[in-house]
């Protein structure tokens, strides 16, 4: 576990010196340690979140730099490793595997080398396909140099939901997507990068290993798929029901303001894309878009949040309880004792180190909680939307966020047990007293 740390940290360090250099900005001057930092988290972490704008500010060298932590931390530091030794033809032991079972939350170590080869290889028919499609939108709109680099960027962004985009340029500083609100081609070929991105490698495998035949899937994918698509369909019609008449959606047809929505819930899931302006929003769409960040997307995928698995049994274990039930269970199956447990764990691991987060740089930034939160929770799930703060925050509030980034990324069970001690747990047990809850 402390390796993984370690390697997302090793990752970092390297992208904040390269970023802090010269030539990694347009006007060829340094960019203080402390921003080069926070971007390079926010790279690693697949995030999104910005000190500054990536086209205006970057250089084509800082910019590759921002897309190769990208790519390295959308599939994971393990996977990177592993597939250099594979190419490099060196013997791979038990401890490699091992670990990068835990990388990819991999169910079981046999198999973890063919797994990770699939893993390299969709990734890269997935952000190729991407950016052939985004090609037919943005060359004819930019010329042909720039029309295929722009491709391949938001190609790899949206597919490692990491929300970084190069339209600084174009729509103006931070407006990421809003320029293409009503742009229904750009806005689904980025959604569905966005959501194929968000199942997980797992999914994929599943998926393709049964030939798509959904009644023939493992418990998991068929609890991802499920809840993956019922997040999407209840995001869309809250969006379009509480933001309607806001200000966000001001001189939209009925057609955008649709499109918007679908595409705020799609987002939401730890993408970092936006189409609309934020600071419109009603609370209570800010209070929407906070949920779902927090859910995110899959175990094992390249979005971060608790995860949908961890959001089914948390669910499914209100109604074991209602109903009486002595097990939990799902799809005509039975999940593993202790399961609600590990759920329970990572829903408040996030939810006291967001607010803990968000009340802090609400007292010293003197800003609204309910905006501090959103921000909070947009690290931590490694999301990168924001409602315009992260710019202007203080050298304290941005590290707390990236210190969230980095718990977000590498998992906080993953961060628990980095800290831990390696004692084996006492098989003798304490003498038993009954308390009484709720």
């Amino acid at each position: 576990m402390k390796l993984i740390l370690g390697g997302y940290c090793l990752i970092i360090l390297v992208g904040s010196i390269l970023l802090a250099l010269p030539v990694s900005t347009r006007e060829g001057v340094w960019t203080p340690l402390t921003d080069c930092f926070f971007t390079a988290t926010s790279a690693t972490c697949v995030t999104g979140l910005i000190r500054f704008d990536t086209f205006t500010h970057w250089s084509l060298f800082g910019q590759l730099v921002i897309l190769g932590m990208i790519q390295i931390g959308g599939i994971g530091f393990m996977t990177v490793a592993i597939l250099a030794l594979i190419l490099m033809r060196r013997k791979i032991g038990l401890s490699e595997r091992s670990l990068m079972q835990n990388s990819i939350s991999a169910p079981q170590l046999g198999g973890i080398i063919h797994m990770t080869k699939f893993i390299a290889l969709g990734t890269l028919v997935f952000e190729a396909l991407g950016a052939l499609l985004l090609s037919f939108s943005f060359v004819p709109r930019f010329g042909w140099k720039k029309g295929v680099y722009f491709s391949v960027f938001h190609s790899i962004s949206a597919f490692c939901n990491a929300g970084f985009d190069l339209m600084g340029g174009t729509t103006g500083q931070f407006s990421s997507l809003t320029g293409y609100v009503g742009d229904w081609y750009v806005n689904i070929v980025i959604m569905l990068l966005i959501f194929i991105g968000g199942l997980g490698f797992f999914v994929w495998y599943d998926l393709g290993s049964k030939r798509f035949c959904l009644r023939k899937l493992n418990l998991q994918s068929k609890m991802v798929l499920s809840i993956s698509i019922g997040l999407v369909v209840i995001g869309t019609i809250g969006f379009m029901l509480l933001e309607y008449h806001s200000s966000a959606y001001e001189g939209m047809s009925v057609g955008e303001k649709l499109l918007a929505s679908l595409f705020q819930s799609v987002t939401a899931r730890t993408a970092g894309f936006n189409t609309t302006d934020y600071t419109g929003m009603s609370e209570a769409g800010i209070f929407l878009m906070i949920q779902l960040m927090l859910v995110g997307g899959s175990t094992g995928s390249t979005a971060g949040g608790i995860k949908t698995t961890t959001f089914w049994v948390l669910c499914i274990s209100i109604f074991t309880t209602f109903f009486r039930k002595k097990n939990i269970e799902a799809f005509g199956r039975r999940l593993e004792e202790g399961i609600t447990r590990t759920a329970s764990c990572i829903f408040m691991t996030y939810l006291l180190m967001t607010t803990t987060v968000a009340i802090l740089i609400s007292a010293m930034e003197g800003l609204p909680l309910l905006t501090c939160l959103f921000e909070s929770v947009s690290a931590m799930a490694t999301v990168g939307l924001t409602l315009g703060i992260t710019p202007s925050l203080g050298m304290v509030s941005k590290l707390l966020l990236a210190f969230l980034m980095l718990c977000g990324r590498v998992g906080s069970i993953t961060m628990l047990l980095a800290f831990s001690n390696d004692k084996r747990a006492s098989s003798s047990r304490l003498p038993l007293e009954k308390v009484q809850v709720g």
